[in-house]
């Protein structure tokens, strides 16, 4: 046999690729001018360039080191002070600083699910976090959401006919990933009761959770229930400082730290020093509230706009939820567009020059076809009104009407 015929014995283990991660790649392809509803992620005129560079610039002995697995002691005191600020105080042996959420995510499903272990997830959920579930082996099982968030008086039933407990119950409470949408306080409340009597840990992936520019303030199942040694917190600057940056940070019981450390140090030794310098500087330098209170507004802006231009050009076929906070809403096509498939419609959609992420990513079973996922933080107003536009043409030229026309 020939070095040519031969193939490298791979594990078994399930990887699944990210559908919004790999939409990077798709758009830096496209030569023409695209409306970007894709990426959950602030646009560049948002992201507070002069601070960071600032913050990037200042000399600091050791900075191109290798740092301590457990984070910048810098940085962690710095995530100490805005923990405490929110009225979730923690403790210094609680923190590790990880390379952005996802690592987080990593972490808390190689740390608690083994092969064959049920996860209930959000239906529908971060798309990266079905995935992260499932490369671990995990046998997935999505939960109903509505406009206050997880189902949780449904999770018993679930359980139930699944017929044995959850290892892991993976949630996004604050303004949800992908429809917005935010738990309410008894429902967080009572997922914490269920994860006691289940022993189940639950996993709460929270990028957004200070980016409420709407409603009422409802408390965190960190502030619910401090300290839970059941509770495995992610946390990350992505969304509110800029994504480039890849910090994050997990807050989890001592003794789960130090598992999560040991397995930092199998993944990457360290966050990348440099940039967890340049947070921390960022963070002492008092930056972050004030640009944070730059963004609500605008982000507020951008949802109403958003909104605004769905219904003008959708009307009642459609129906999209109406976070306060966050980055997205979830649309989900009704009456005479319910028949839509978001995924096939993605390519006629992208030659007429706007992006999007189609309503199955967000599912295990390829479900929610009807439905897609729009991302109002990216662009401006006026940017908003043209990509919705370019959609509704997107969908005429697929229901065989003509450019403007009206329903079939």
């Amino acid at each position: 046999m020939t070095a040519a015929q031969l193939e490298m014995p791979l594990a078994r283990r399930a990887l699944v690729g990210s559908v919004i991660d790999a939409s990077t790649a798709l758009l830096a392809e496209q030569q023409h001018d695209i409306v970007r509803f894709a990426m959950g992620a602030p646009s560049e005129d948002l992201m507070p360039l002069e601070g960071l560079d600032e913050a990037f610039a200042r000399a600091r002995h050791g900075r191109y080191d290798y740092g301590e697995s457990e984070g910048d002691p810098r940085l962690r005191e710095e995530i100490l002070r805005l923990s405490n600020a929110a009225g979730v105080p923690t403790a210094p042996d609680r923190l590790l600083v990880t390379t952005g959420g996802m690592q987080g995510l990593d972490l808390a499903f190689k740390l608690c699910v083994d092969p064959g272990d049920l996860v209930i997830v959000e239906a529908p959920t971060y798309t990266n976090g079905n995935a992260t579930a499932l490369s671990y082996g995990a046998e997935v099982l999505g939960a109903p959401t509505d406009e206050h968030g997880l189902v949780v008086e449904e999770l018993p039933g679930l359980v139930e006919r699944a017929g044995r407990t959850p290892k892991a119950i993976y949630t996004i409470p604050n303004f949800q990933n992908p429809t917005g949408v935010t738990m309410s306080l008894e429902r967080k409340r009572a997922l914490v009761e269920l994860a006691e009597r289940w022993g189940c840990v639950i996993i709460e992936d929270d990028p957004y959770g200070m980016l409420r520019f709407g409603g009422s303030e409802i408390a965190s199942l960190a502030e619910i229930a401090p300290g839970h040694p059941l509770v495995f917190q992610v946390r990350t600057f992505s969304k509110i400082i800029a994504p480039g940056l890849r910090v994050g940070w997990i807050d989890v019981d001592p003794a789960v730290r130090e598992l999560a450390i040991n397995a930092k140090q199998a993944m990457d030794t360290c966050t990348g020093v440099p940039a967890q310098n340049a947070v921390a500087n960022f963070l002492e330098d008092g930056l972050l509230e004030p640009h944070l209170e730059r963004l609500k507004p605008i982000y507020r802006e951008r949802k109403e706009a958003m909104r605004r231009e769905l219904a003008s050009a959708f009307g009642d076929r459609v129906r999209v939820t109406d976070p306060d906070g966050g980055f997205f809403l979830w649309t989900t096509f009704t009456g005479d567009l319910a028949g839509i498939d978001t995924e096939d419609l993605f390519a006629g959609a992208l030659a007429e020059g706007v992006a999007y992420i189609p309503g199955p990513a967000f599912t295990v079973d390829g479900s929610m076809r009807d439905a897609l996922r729009l991302c109002f933080a990216t662009s401006s107003p006026e940017r908003i009104a043209e990509g919705v536009g370019r959609l509704k043409r997107a969908i005429d030229a697929s229901l065989g009407m003509r450019s403007g026309g009206g329903a079939a």
